[in-house]
């Protein structure tokens, strides 16, 4: 459990009670149990065995098919339904759904193809309850510079990457690089989102990294030297393109102001130390975040302190409950904001249930 909260940097602490009751080992025991097999990655990750996200959502359908559940499609909540702070149902596609509790658990703002389009924010503020500004975490980075566009699917895994505000560390995070048509996407770049979309300063945003983080500057100047040597007259990409993916190596080239086609007999100790500054604190200049609706979670939501952290449940309107991103609690990447739907959602469902009985 305490590792699960230092992973959620928006309010973790707030879902200890959820993380206690439901935790990662009764979320894998409960899909086993389900008859999806799992499997735990290296870095800690669970997946089905299949790699089949379909697996997961069928195993959640036969599971409501045997509770009992009715599912009803096309039928979009307009309305809460109160009577003196207590809930009594739901207008839905124009009807009444009578019924004194609800669980409110329509995700966030953040890819709304799937349905998170925000309706949970609007429902809760219209029975009182206040939402937390949403914003995008775990969301791609937008560069100043145009050169990632040429590198577009190009990634780089394992460098340690280092965002700057001005001349001050906001964070660090190691993990794979993934270069786009806008900047730069990945592990690493998602975690590190956060903290831009939270920044309290105003100063300029710089990515900066090693490409060759496995060499020192002394031992990479020792391996461009004895490349060079090799063969004098090779162009400098294609010397370059033997420590670089090639379609990097002119673009290092290039940032190094050096022509790709120079041949490297005529690269001098100025120019390679130009170079070795590029590979190894390769700078981009960071211009902003995507929009939220491509970003992988929504920060904000539900004010937490409305919650009540043992059951879920609403402080403001009786017979109401949350559940997931809906919530403003959000997560690393690594499975994190998948855990903290599935125990805020069983939390929920298991209070709702008692309250509903009495």
């Amino acid at each position: 459990v305490p590792t699960l909260i230092e992973n959620i940097p928006g309010n973790g602490r707030f879902l200890y009670s959820a993380f206690t009751t439901f935790n990662s080992q009764d979320c894998q025991r409960f899909f086993t149990k389900l008859g999806v097999h799992l499997k735990v990655e290296v870095d800690g990750r669970v997946f089905p065995v299949s790699d089949r996200s379909h697996d997961v959502i069928a195993a959640f359908q036969a599971f409501l098919v045997r509770s009992g559940a009715r599912i009803q499609f096309h039928s979009r909540v307009q309305e809460l339904l109160t009577d003196e702070g207590r809930i009594i149902g739901v207008v839905a596609a124009g009807h009444r759904i009578l019924s004194p509790v609800v669980i409110l658990a329509s995700g966030g703002t953040s890819y709304p193809e799937t349905g998170s389009t925000g309706d949970g924010y609007r429902l809760a503020k219209s029975v009182g309850h206040t939402i937390i500004e949403p914003k995008p975490s775990l969301v791609p980075l937008e560069t100043e510079e145009n050169w990632p566009k040429s590198l577009a699917g190009l990634s780089l895994p394992g460098l340690t990457l280092t965002l700057y505000e001005g001349d001050r560390v906001l964070g660090s995070r190691t993990g794979d690089l993934l270069f786009t048509h806008f900047g730069v996407s990945g592990p690493a770049v998602l975690l590190l989102s956060r903290l831009v979309t939270h920044r309290t300063g105003q100063g300029p945003l710089r990515l900066t990294f090693n490409l060759l983080p496995g060499l020192s500057p002394k031992q990479l100047d020792g391996h461009l030297q004895h490349i060079f040597a090799t063969a004098p007259c090779r162009q400098l990409a294609t010397s370059l393109a033997e420590l670089l993916p090639r379609r990097l190596a002119p673009v290092v080239s290039t940032i190094a102001e050096l022509d790709p086609a120079k041949p490297v007999h005529q690269v001098t100790k100025i120019e390679r130390s130009r170079l070795l500054q590029v590979m190894t604190a390769l700078t981009l200049k960071i211009s902003g975040t995507r929009p939220l609706s491509q970003a992988i979670v929504t920060a904000g939501g539900v004010s937490t302190k409305e919650i009540n952290p043992r059951t879920m449940g609403s402080k403001l309107v009786s017979g109401l409950f949350f559940a997931g991103e809906v919530i403003d609690v959000d997560g690393y990447t690594g499975g994190y904001n998948l855990q903290a739907a599935f125990s805020t959602g069983y939390l929920a469902g298991k209070n709702a249930a008692v309250f509903h009985r009495t």
